[in-house]
């Protein structure tokens, strides 16, 4: 046996948690990697590892290599599951570093503020904007931006000492504040417009929409980009897209838009588009402890109930199914939904 292990042409490696290894793309979907990495069998990203690395993933082709850590060495079907997360921490230096050498704007979330200035996080990496570096409108308020959305120019980055510091009054006070002020204020809750994406992140993107001779820029969130279920901004928009959409707030000088809204709800239609004992195809979004529930369409979702599931019918998340709506209430937007069985299986009643 000795004998034939040592004349095998591939080498058995031993893998450990936390092992970073050095993996080549054989296949990616939508919901895992592949990498060979050399070991007895191939290393998957998924799930939540693949979720944080999903603007990294999108980028790599067949054949790329890119370094993985090792998750678990093995599971119980055999797979080895492995994470992104350095190679993504790697790759977010990269654009913030790119971002300061262009001088172009990133987008941050305010995590803490204290007196000397604001912790922000930017591409999963922790910043700092200086109290100095605060634009006169945010200085009013320091204390409202914890878990607020802005963008700010990288001043100051240094990969090895891991320090990273932006500022905010670089973006803000370059524009015409008043200007901007005076359109801001002649806007309404609902009002509509066109507009272009300036910048997509994993919160949502930015708009710019044009209101009296300024441009203005809002945040459209990523719950207000698609009645749908929407799984990363990227997924929905690009910086340059033309969008339509509608004005959800403008408190403390910030403009909130949703694209959502600028569209019709698919439940006003609902009513009439779908009646009971209709059979409707759709796709498992979500599974819980009562059941599984199925989108019909964008925004249209209904609840397969536990029981309406056969024993030994698991069904997965992104799997297509066959249903047929057994009450539909369009007032509080709820459907029960069962499955189109072929034939009856044993043991269900």
């Amino acid at each position: 046996m000795a004998d034939l292990l040592a004349s095998a042409k591939t080498k058995i490696i031993k893998l450990t948690p936390r092992q970073k290894i050095l993996g080549v793309v054989v296949a990616k979907n939508d919901n895992s990697l592949i990498l060979d990495i050399g070991a007895k069998s191939e290393g998957i990203v998924a799930e939540k590892a693949f979720t944080e690395a999903r603007d990294l993933i999108s980028k790599l082709k067949v054949g790329d290599e890119v370094m993985a850590t090792v998750l678990f060495p093995e599971t119980r079907d055999g797979s080895i599951l492995l994470t992104l997360r350095d190679a993504l921490h790697k790759a977010s230096w990269g654009e913030v570093e790119n971002a300061y050498k262009d001088k172009t704007d990133v987008a941050v979330l305010a995590k803490a503020v204290s007196s000397a200035g604001v912790t922000v996080e930017t591409n999963g990496l922790s910043g700092f904007i200086p109290s100095s570096q605060l634009g006169k409108e945010l200085q009013k308020n320091k204390e409202g931006l914890v878990g607020k959305y802005f963008k700010a120019k990288v001043i100051e980055v240094d990969r090895s000492k891991n320090k990273l510091v932006l500022s905010e009054r670089e973006v803000s006070d370059a524009a015409d504040i008043k200007l901007s002020k005076k359109a801001l204020k002649s806007i309404s809750e609902g009002d509509k417009f066109e507009g272009t994406v300036t910048t997509v992140a994993n919160f949502g993107c930015f708009v710019a929409i044009d209101v009296i001779d300024s441009k203005l820029e809002g945040l459209v969130h990523v719950s207000e980009l698609s009645w749908g279920k929407v799984g990363h901004p990227s997924d929905v928009v690009a910086v340059g897209d033309k969008v339509k959409v509608s004005v959800v707030g403008t408190n403390n000088g910030k403009l909130a838009l949703s694209m959502k809204s600028a569209s019709k709800d698919p439940w006003e239609k609902a009513s009439k588009k779908y009646k009971k004992e209709d059979k409707v195809e759709g796709t498992v979004t979500k599974n819980s402890d009562f059941g599984s529930f199925v989108e019909i369409e964008p925004g249209i979702e209904g609840l397969i109930h536990m029981t309406k599931i056969p024993p030994g019918n698991n069904l997965k998340v992104g799997e297509s199914v066959n249903c047929y709506i057994e009450e539909i209430d369009t007032k509080t937007k709820k459907i029960s939904l069962g499955l189109v069985l072929t034939s009856i299986p044993v043991g269900y009643k």
